[in-house]
């Protein structure tokens, strides 16, 4: 084996990351106690000018730094995160913290948390639950904005080059 089995353990992970809308939702899960604690990256965080100054990354350190004090993890606990860009900063946080911290591909029940709080988060914002079962994808959600663009638009990762160069024109003209 050329893994350290660890008693304790907080998992951490994200959803929302390559979504056109909102922000992310950060979870962290911690074991054996299935003590669980999600907070939201807002959408404004990926919107101009902060996206391009990655305020995200500061965000999800804050986050970071709150499930430590609330999970209050201890010498014999490791730290499970997501292997995704936006917990970068939260895996490099916990190391100068000096927390052990493995990078892995997050499934199972954390996972199926997150991306539930993510949809609750979508729902909370209009979008039918009957959209999202089971086809939470681009399309689905540029079809969601371009019904109503101008309404709509301030839930979108503007701050997307991709948005401004091709995905807002054809939002604004599938209504047409």
């Amino acid at each position: 084996m050329d893994k350290f089995l660890y008693k304790k353990e907080i998992l951490i992970d994200d959803s929302g990351w390559g979504d056109l809308i909102l922000g992310v939702v950060i979870g962290a899960l911690k074991l054996p106690e299935h003590r669980y604690m999600e907070r939201r990256i807002p959408i404004s965080s990926f919107q101009p000018p902060n996206f391009q100054n990655k305020r995200y990354l500061e965000d999800a350190v804050k986050i970071a730094e709150e499930i430590v004090k609330v999970m209050q993890p201890d010498d014999e606990t490791v730290f499970n995160v997501c292997s995704g860009y936006v917990l970068s900063s939260v895996r490099n946080y916990l190391r100068k913290q000096g927390f052990r911290v493995e990078e892995i591909e997050v499934t199972g029940e954390l996972q199926e948390m997150v991306e539930r709080s993510f949809a609750n988060w979508c729902k909370e914002v209009g979008i039918e639950f009957e959209r999202l079962e089971g086809k939470r994808s681009f399309n689905t959600f540029l079809e969601w904005v371009a019904e109503k663009p101008h309404l709509r638009e301030k839930l979108v990762k503007t701050g997307w080059k991709s948005w401004n160069q091709r995905w807002r024109e054809r939002a604004y003209n599938m209504r047409q």
